[in-house]
């Protein structure tokens, strides 16, 4: 059985940084990443529908010890893949990945101190497993087999085509089409826009309202910056400067949520016009950063909005009909074209099967430390990135911190590490405090939240760096255990 010290999977951009921390920090220790797909990108190789972007800038979604050297802080998905394929080519991460290798167990036996894991090969479908010291799971949070889609009254009436975003048609022509969205979070606001510009019309269906905040896809500040220091030091102060911004934003919408509300709904009226229903359309009922705020580049949902080629409409669906879809309100709404941005169905690690010495493990019991593993399940750590902030911020911080763990134990001679949980009591509470659909779904499955650090899943990029830079490795809750130790408990 082949081995490795550290298995990583995932070639998205958490798993390309992950192998980037290792070369660098732990050049001794062998590595592979496997790959389910069969390219490097993770969500920005999957997503292929019309606009697809990222709702945060790339200064802070780019990887700290890269540059980000395109045009746009507001990046289309293609050169997020190609900056991401790129920076796994120039380290020579790419000589590390074997694609097509989809992950769908893993056992620990703590006698030999290392995990035997279950791998489907996507070319043939066969079996096959490898061992590993310590597994690093760098594949994201949701399911990329399938979105959540619910399945509407009458839909298999309808005589178009009903498109999911997540797994996008390549040659579907839309052009001169009626196309209805269902759905107004951050997918919806980029395809309503991009299909606008070829589709007769395309109407935007929502139940209720979120937060649209416009930004320049172009950050001025940063051409300026860029332009005249070194590219490092011009990124590093854009990358802080976002980074605060960004803090600073969550932090006053967590204090000051109707401050920051009539900010948005404002600039929302103002760009739209009197004549448009912003309270009807663009008011949530919630307060902001209850849910994530979705971003828009240079106003291009409000302007095809204004031209006339984008209409919102907030109600609830009765059911499909043969042209299109009935509303509660009794309006019917024509289209060719149904796209269902429903949102996604989150899992954890890759949705796989987890045993420690025969024992399954179900996470959603298991406590979370320090946002990066579980309680009671030994060298494993996942990286979950912000949800008010760019994943890659925590993602770059996760990778140093396994590092530093793996450093450790290597200078110490120990096999493994393994978070415990001494209190019997201690009060759980969810790891996400978000009312988003997609998120309460999925609360069953994930791990929860102590009352304090290292229990807790911080959302401050602040507290996270102390905590994994400055912290200690051994703190008395991540326990370590020696190759020794193990051969003197055989023995007794």
């Amino acid at each position: 059985m082949e081995h490795f010290d550290v298995l990583v999977v995932g070639a998205g951009i958490s798993g390309i940084g992950a192998g980037y921390h290792l070369q660098k920090l732990c050049p001794k220790l062998s590595y592979a990443i496997f790959e389910a797909r069969e390219a490097i990108g993770g969500t920005w190789d999957l997503f292929r529908y019309p606009g697809v972007r990222s709702d945060s800038d790339m200064f802070t979604l780019g990887y700290g010890f890269k540059p980000w050297r395109g045009a746009k802080s507001i990046a289309d998905g293609a050169s997020i893949r190609d900056y991401v394929k790129e920076t796994a080519s120039e380290y020579g991460i790419d000589r590390h990945i074997r694609y097509r290798r989809k992950i769908v167990g893993a056992a620990w036996d703590s006698s030999a101190a290392r995990w035997t894991v279950d791998v489907v090969r996507g070319e043939d479908g066969a079996r096959e497993q490898v061992s590993c010291g310590f597994l690093f799971m760098c594949s994201g949070y949701y399911d990329y087999a399938r979105g959540y889609r619910p399945h509407f009254p009458d839909e298999e009436t309808f005589m178009g085509p009903i498109i999911e975003p997540q797994s996008w048609p390549e040659n579907l022509d839309y052009a001169g089409k009626r196309v209805v969205v269902i759905g107004s979070g951050a997918t919806a606001v980029t395809v309503v826009p991009s299909m606008a510009e070829k589709a007769a019309h395309v109407t935007m269906l929502q139940r209720s309202p979120t937060y649209i905040a416009s930004q320049p896809s172009v950050d001025a500040f940063a051409d300026t910056l860029r332009k005249w220091l070194p590219a490092k030091l011009a990124y590093n102060l854009i990358r802080w400067r976002n980074v605060l911004g960004g803090m600073y934003l969550y932090d006053t919408s967590r204090k000051k949520p109707e401050a920051v509300k009539k900010h948005i709904i404002d600039a929302a009226k103002a760009e739209l016009g009197p004549d448009f229903d912003v309270d009807t359309h663009f008011t949530p009922s919630y307060n902001p950063w209850t849910q994530r705020l979705c971003a828009i580049p240079d106003k291009d949902l409000f302007e095809a909005i204004k031209q006339g080629m984008v209409d919102v409409v907030t109600d609830h669906i009765e059911g499909f009909t043969p042209e299109g879809i009935a509303l509660k309100s009794g309006r019917v709404l024509p289209a060719d074209i149904i796209v269902a941005a429903t949102g996604l169905e989150m899992q954890v690690l890759s949705g796989a099967s987890f045993y420690v010495d025969g024992e399954p493990v179900d996470f959603g019991k298991t406590f979370n430390y320090k946002g990066m593993m579980f309680s009671g399940v030994p060298n494993v750590a996942s990286v979950f990135g912000y949800i008010n902030a760019s994943w890659t911020l925590k993602a770059d911080l996760i990778a140093e911190h396994v590092c530093r763990i793996l450093n450790h134990m290597d200078r110490g001679g120990f096999v493994e590490c393994r978070p415990v949980n001494d209190d019997p009591d201690m009060a759980p509470a969810p790891w996400f405090d978000f009312s988003s659909g997609y998120i309460q779904r999925a609360m069953d499955k994930f791990p929860k939240l102590g009352p304090a650090s290292p229990w807790r899943a911080h959302q401050n990029y602040f507290k996270d760096l102390m905590m994994f830079r400055t912290g200690p490795v051994d703190d008395g809750v991540l326990r370590f255990r020696s190759a020794k130790q193990e051969r003197q408990s055989l023995a007794a």
